[in-house]
């Protein structure tokens, strides 16, 4: 088999390494424009698991990377003139430089041919003199570039400007430097890789950037090899006291914009793409080499383990591409976090230092605990500031919505149910939310109950149009005060060009095969292609519409509700007004935000108007629709201040839904950042609380999300489903007992998990003296380089 790999970088080397050492009778050749002493940037960092896979699949290269690795375990981060250091993390970082020549002496020893400072051949003619072509060239990949049409990529260029550096100082562990400056924030990612060197990388966002005036030398072009001194020599004034007398060193260092790399696929016929020509990830997780040699290993593996080619290639994208995603997602949550700091530099220091840790949400705080149990101690006190609370978990701290306490943070999401009968609820409404306000939630919140019969999503919607529909929710609301602490709440909502539709099990948003009612909408344009087109509302329409959800309003504070939330979210009927994919009117309720918002505010009003002062209303909204020209997360940052300068005392933040074309980026929790945007920006001025809501799956999900301030409290909806008493669970596996998460005296006896097969196991002892070490060495260990450090090059 002749292997031909365009671009000499760790991931193409690896594989040539790994290819040839699985094969002796492969001819593998290697192509690089650099040569091979040429090295751009400083260090490169590791996680225990990818070293794991490199001992695993080559021994040789492993020694020789251990030799040269600098280990720790500590992070520290200097924020507001003092260091914060979290332990237990685990670091392994070497030069680059050091990384490639290691590689290359690998490669040769084997019999790869490495061509350096020579440009491949064209792309076409490897692949028809070579059994396979791998495009192994970087970010900029010129292998990818000619073959667009083939990989598809979709380029994401960030708003961030960064600069690869390096010093002579040598730090102990990992820093992060968040400087305030006269034109923003500016903050450092710095790592030791040797005895003599650490990687310093300086990121600010592109309007700090351009007030500081480092846009000087935006124009001037820059060669290969040649740093941007000016910048260079600022930056080294600007971070003097951080370098403490050390040199700042350049090494092709000018300022990039990050660029996120996508593609559709990987691979076509016998050329591949790895590294980061196939994908990039944010430098703030470490995973630019770590992702091309993991490619290279999974590569290398595939076209052993397969009978040919093509076959190969599959298994590979197939094996790799959920990895790679996982990855990118994590990397995007960490870069928007860094382009937003400034929205975090506010925050108490402990909050602040955690905030930054779990950015990427892969973090959370039982894993942090478990690294460092006294940062996690620190991190609760602050949370629990003066509420006197004590040790007690996030999710059980009170909070105060207005004028309603909430004995914990905790909140079953709306969820339809489409089991009414002509809007009606009936027993299992109240075996359902019954269930879960004995489960332990200190809000349960009714599914989207419509204002009249044409506001119905499907015949099996909820109603609030008539009084013996109240009757019917009177009767939950009393069983849910009577036999539990919780508190209940009405989401008022109408359909709009989503109505007149199958149950979700016949067929979710299919329209009704007969007995349909017209369906309204702020244009005349379906939900979807197979959607009924709405009628265009008139100005009689939406009269009648407000004065339906005004009536709707006041039967729900007849029957007792606590709260009241207006959906405006999910492509139903206010929300269609606020996007503009769905609204496309030319009055004064179509076209700016300003018009957009017009009809929900007035609605708002109405309700606010006839709701009880003492309880409060809430808003739901759709942060994004996640299309393009749709409604954006700073659309939904105006929407919020709109609806909390009329009087709402929450907002609800969920996405999308809205048309049939969105491409959601599902993940962990995945539209928390929008909540954390609108908490920040808006709300916590205001008093306003934000409710975060998707993919919260766990309880450690629900703490994190609240210890980092991303929101006041966590909808969760799948996981009661799962478990009606998924709140007072989580109370037991966290230990917790007190007023926030009170068993029925009933239930009392099953508080305590019940015992596992491995329960009564007494294990003896093994060891014949005990360790005296109470684990703080390991927790915090530090980079000592072995003798005094030589001069970086």
């Amino acid at each position: 088999m002749k292997i031909a790999i365009i671009g000499g970088g760790p991931g193409g080397l690896y594989f040539a390494a790994l290819a040839k050492q699985l094969d002796p009778t492969r001819e593998i050749t290697v192509w690089e424009r650099n040569a091979p002493d040429d090295t751009f940037g400083f260090g490169v960092v590791f996680s225990d698991e990818t070293l794991g896979g490199i001992e695993n699949a080559d021994t040789v290269v492993a020694r020789s990377m251990a030799r040269r690795f600098a280990r720790w375990t500590d992070i520290d981060i200097h924020f507001r003139g003092a260091t914060h250091t979290v332990g237990g993390q685990g670091f392994a970082a070497m030069g680059r430089r050091e990384l490639l020549q290691l590689l290359q002496d690998r490669c040769r020893a084997l019999g790869v041919v490495l061509h350096f400072s020579t440009a491949a051949p064209d792309t076409d003619a490897l692949r028809a003199s070579h059994d396979l072509v791998i495009g192994a060239d970087g970010a900029r990949s010129a292998v990818r570039t000619a073959h667009a049409d083939v990989f598809g990529p979709r380029l994401d260029r960030r708003r961030n400007k960064y600069m690869w550096l390096g010093t002579d100082l040598v730090f102990e562990a990992f820093q992060f430097h968040i400087k305030q400056t006269p034109w923003g924030v500016v903050q450092v990612h710095g790592y030791p890789y040797s005895d003599g060197g650490s990687t310093f990388i300086v990121e600010m966002h592109e309007d700090v950037w351009r007030r500081a005036g480092f846009d000087a030398t935006e124009e001037t072009p820059f060669a290969p090899g040649v740093s941007d001194e000016q910048a260079v020599a600022r930056l080294r004034d600007l971070f003097a006291e951080e370098l403490a007398g050390h040199r700042l060193l350049a090494n092709n260092s000018k300022w990039l914009d990050f660029t996120t790399v996508r593609n559709t696929r990987w691979h076509h016929g016998n050329l591949v793409l790895i590294g980061d020509a196939a994908h990039t990830a944010h430098f703030s997780i470490g995973s630019g080499t770590k992702l091309a040699m993991e490619d290279a290993l999974a590569l290398a593996a595939c076209l052993q383990e397969n009978p040919d080619v093509g076959t190969a290639l599959a298994a590979y994208e197939t094996e790799r591409r959920p990895v790679v995603e996982s990855t990118q997602r994590a990397a995007q949550a960490s870069l928007e976090w860094f382009e937003n700091i400034a929205l975090y530099t506010d925050q108490e220091p402990a909050q602040f230092c955690f905030n930054l840790l779990t950015r990427s949400r892969r973090i959370t705080y039982d894993n942090l605990r478990l690294r460092d149990a006294e940062f996690a101690d620190r991190v609760d006190a602050a949370f629990a500031g003066d509420r006197g609370t004590g040790p007690v978990p996030a999710m059980f701290q009170p909070f105060r919505i207005g004028g309603l306490e909430l004995k914990n943070r905790v909140v079953v999401s709306a969820m339809d149910m489409y089991s009414a009968v002509d809007g009606v609820p009936g027993d299992f409404h109240l075996v359902h939310l019954g269930s879960k306000a004995m489960g332990g939630a200190g809000l349960v919140m009714t599914e989207m109950v419509t204002v009249s019969p044409k506001a119905r999503i499907t015949p099996g919607c909820t109603g609030l149009w008539t009084d013996g529909q109240r009757d019917a929710w009177a009767r939950i609301v009393s069983f849910v005060h009577e036999r539990s602490t919780a508190r209940i709440g009405l989401q008022l909502g109408h359909s709009g060009r989503k109505g007149s539709t199958r149950l979700m099990w016949e067929g979710i948003d299919d329209p009704l095969p007969e007995g349909n009612w017209e369906t309204v909408g702020p244009s005349a344009l379906p939900y979807g292609p197979a959607s009924a087109v709405p009628r265009e509302m008139t100005r009689a329409d939406m009269e009648r519409v407000t004065a339906d959800f005004a009536a709707a309003a006041r039967r729900g504070a007849e029957a007792g509700f606590d709260l009241l939330e207006l959906h405006c979210a999910h492509g139903y009927l206010l929300s269609s007004f606020l996007s503009p994919v769905a609204n496309h009117r030319t009055d004064e309720y179509g076209g700016t935000p300003e018009n957009r918002l017009r009809f929900p505010l007035e609605v708002f009003d109405a309700v606010r108007a006839v709701w009880p002062a003492d309880r409060p209303v809430i808003v739901r909204i759709s942060a994004t629709d996640w299309v393009p020209d749709g409604t954006t997360e700073h659309d939904a940052v105006e929407i919020a201040r709109a609806f909390i300068a009329h009087g709402a005392a929450g907002i609800d933040v969920s996405t999308g839904q809205v048309t049939r074309d969105e491409r959601p980026a599902y993940g962990r929790s995945y539209q928390t950042p929008f909540a954390d945007r609108i908490r920040h920006e808006v709300a916590a001025a205001s008093g306003a609380a934000v409710i975060a809501v998707g993919a919260i799956a766990s309880y450690d999900d629900v703490n994190s999300i609240l210890l980092a301030g991303r929101a006041d409290l966590c909808a969760v909806g799948r996981g009661h489903l799962y478990d009606p008493h998924w709140t007072l669970h989580a109370a037991a596996d966290q230990e917790y007992r007190g007023p926030a998460a009170e068993w029925p005296r009933q239930f009392g006896a099953g508080r305590r998990k019940p015992p596992g097969a491995r329960t009564d196991a007494v294990r003896p002892r093994l060891s014949l003296l005990r360790a005296e070490d109470d684990g703080r060495q390991h927790l915090h260990r530090r980079w000592t380089p072995s003798h005094e450090p030589a001069p970086a090059v």
